[in-house]
């Protein structure tokens, strides 16, 4: 039996000698590299804090003391030794395991992390029950991956170091322009400065010299020129933390005991740690970007790029935005620290001048935007829906309110998949189609897409497009930069008695669905300005209508028809097909979308159980 093996809770890492530690920090990361070319997920990120987690499970006392993971793409390790070693196959998978922290599935799991930059508000509210309590649990925070340039992750600091809660902050930086700071004197200094010894002689001292505030002043800051001299941590020190780093993340012959010592400490902590992406998988560390988020690969061949005769939606659009701003010198192009992801990759090459990413800082990104507009340029911020959730302020306040010219190109619209409910565009209609002066549009294919790009990109105010994750039907793209009329849907199919209003990605199920039922079919386009025209046709031509749309049901693109009924007076039996009122889970898309109805066999069916 492998170290691994036998591996059943964080409780059997503490019978384990420090070298015995160092070869199962080897196994886990070779099972990890395996484990994911079988299922694909998260990679690189998971490969750089295998001994960070085993140092982590090794001091604290889990589940009892509490382990919040930031951008919960770095948790693996973590899953496979709380006891879910067994199940790693079905990583990401229909009723498999989630590839984020998830409460429901292990004790282990404190808090759920899709978003970033959220670990040290719960950490801290977790530090702050635990004291209104009397409990002495501890509770860390790891942050890490670019959590730390989001407004809230300071937001949290600048709490934390207010309250002096019992709060350990790990700032996982695998930035390799930390590295000259990391090496034995360093690590030396970190150990000694964790150790109860220096931390009681400084606070005695601090009292003794506060009698005399000449020489406190200057011994305070004879301390602070010191350390700023080896560390980085005078800034968070401001923020009331005692601040320790930065240390090696894969020397466990220094985390372990600098743990040890910080888990005895009263008050904010906050641990500098360095890392490496990919550690341990020559083709990760060479390029963590192209590791982050894999697909199933062989491991001795590493990842090879997926040939496609279709070109998915994300590429569609970043072949768009280069097109527009060869048109247009006024485009700027915007990405809340996703260029890859949301398909800028070719832009920043091409007008370096004019792409901004400005970190994972969704609400920035947007009043940044409308700053930028204010003065005559045109932005498109590629963003995808579950993260403009975190600018909704902003999109009203900055953007709709002033009438701005923002066009939001808003990726991962709908269900994506193995990502699960944290990353799912479920909401994004619901709550964009309230505010005011917004156009909305829903591309159905690859061409209908890029028109409507162009069409809200030319549309005097803030416009929305949103389309899903992957590639679309495979409709034929052309190079001009086309508009359509604003407002306006067209019908695709004529049938008899029932007709089907589809929103998007979910026409070509209607349109199966319809040949059977011989309903007619219209893609409606646009969900703001609404075709009343186009719907008032459909009403008064058929007895019955459906609407299909990838977004919740409640407050959708459905609602918006109905409402548009009532205000013209027409009564007609109306049916809302989209998704339900819960998380949908993470798995396979297709299974997904006809757990959800919205297949065209789901379609069928859902009509003639209403019928």
């Amino acid at each position: 039996m492998s170290l691994l093996e036998s591996i059943t809770s964080p409780a059997d890492l503490k019978s384990l000698s420090r070298e015995q530690l160092k070869d199962l920090a080897d196994e886990l990361r070779q099972f990890i590299i395996e484990s994911v070319a079988e299922t694909g997920g998260h990679l690189a990120s998971n490969l750089g804090v295998v001994e960070l987690t085993i140092a982590l499970h090794s001091v604290f006392d889990t589940p009892e003391d509490r382990i919040v993971w930031d951008v919960g793409h770095q948790t693996y390790a973590h899953k496979i030794l709380t006891g879910r070693r067994g199940r790693m196959h079905t990583l990401r998978q229909t009723d498999g395991l989630s590839g984020f922290p998830k409460r429901e599935e292990s004790p282990y799991d404190a808090f759920v992390a899709g978003h970033s930059s959220t670990s040290i508000s719960a950490a801290l509210g977790m530090a702050v029950a635990a004291h209104l309590n009397g409990e002495e649990r501890r509770v860390v925070a790891v942050i890490g991956d670019g959590a730390m340039t989001a407004g809230m992750a300071f937001e949290a600091l600048n709490n934390a170091g207010a309250m002096d809660a019992n709060l350990l902050v790990i700032l996982n930086d695998n930035d390799m322009s930390i590295s000259a700071n990391v090496g034995a004197l360093n690590s030396y200094l970190t150990k000694l400065l964790s150790g109860r010894f220096y931390n009681n002689l400084r606070s005695r001292g601090e009292k003794i010299l506060a009698t005399l505030p000449p020489i406190h002043e200057l011994a305070k800051r004879a301390e602070e020129h010191l350390k700023g001299m080896v560390t980085p941590g005078t800034l968070f020190e401001e923020f009331g933390f005692n601040y320790l780093g930065p240390i090696d993340g894969h020397d466990l012959d220094v985390l372990i005991p600098t743990l040890a010592n910080m888990r005895a400490l009263k008050g904010p902590q906050f641990l500098h740690v360095a890392t490496r992406k990919g550690k341990g998988y020559d083709r990760a560390e060479a390029n963590p970007c192209l590791y982050h988020g894999v697909g199933k690969f062989k491991v001795e061949e590493g990842v090879k790029p997926k040939a496609s005769a279709c070109p998915t939606y994300t590429e569609v659009f970043g072949r768009w935005l280069c097109d527009m701003a060869e048109a247009d010198p006024r485009l700027v192009g915007i990405t809340p620290a996703m260029c890859e992801g949301s398909g800028l990759t070719e832009f920043s090459k091409r007008f370096p001048t004019r792409y901004f990413d400005v970190g994972i800082a969704e609400q920035h990104a947007l009043t940044f935007a409308a700053g930028l507009a204010c003065e005559g340029k045109k932005p498109v911020v590629a963003i995808y829906s579950t993260f403009l959730q975190r600018a909704y302020d902003q999109l009203i306040h900055d953007i709709a309110l002033q009438n701005l010219p923002v066009l939001l190109a808003i990726d991962r619209a709908g269900l994506v998949g193995a990502d699960g409910p944290t990353h799912a565009g479920a909401f994004d209609l619901s709550f964009l189609r309230c505010i005011p002066n917004l156009l909305i549009a829903t591309p159905s294919d690859e061409q209908e897409c890029r028109r409507l790009l162009t069409t809200a990109y030319h549309y005097d105010g803030p416009s929305a497009v949103r389309y899903p994750r992957g590639i679309g039907p495979g409709a034929e793209i052309t190079t001009e930069l086309e508009a359509f009329p604003i407002g306006r849907g067209v019908l695709r199919r004529s049938g008899r008695g029932l007709a089907l209003l589809a929103f998007g990605a979910p026409l070509s199920a209607a349109l199966q669905a319809a040949e059977v039922l011989d309903a007619s079919v219209a893609d409606m386009r646009f969900v703001k300005p609404l075709d009343r025209e186009l719907l008032r046709q459909l009403a008064e031509n058929h007895t019955r209508l459906v609407t299909v749309e990838e977004n919740t049901v409640m407050g959708g693109a459905g609602s918006a028809v109905g409402e548009a009924l009532a205000e013209m007076g027409i009564t007609i039996p109306l049916l809302h097909l989209g998704l339900p009122d819960r998380f949908v889970a993470h798995g396979d898309p297709a299974v997904l979308i006809a757990r959800c109805g919205l297949d065209a066999a789901g379609i069928e069916s859902s009509i003639r159980a209403w019928a």
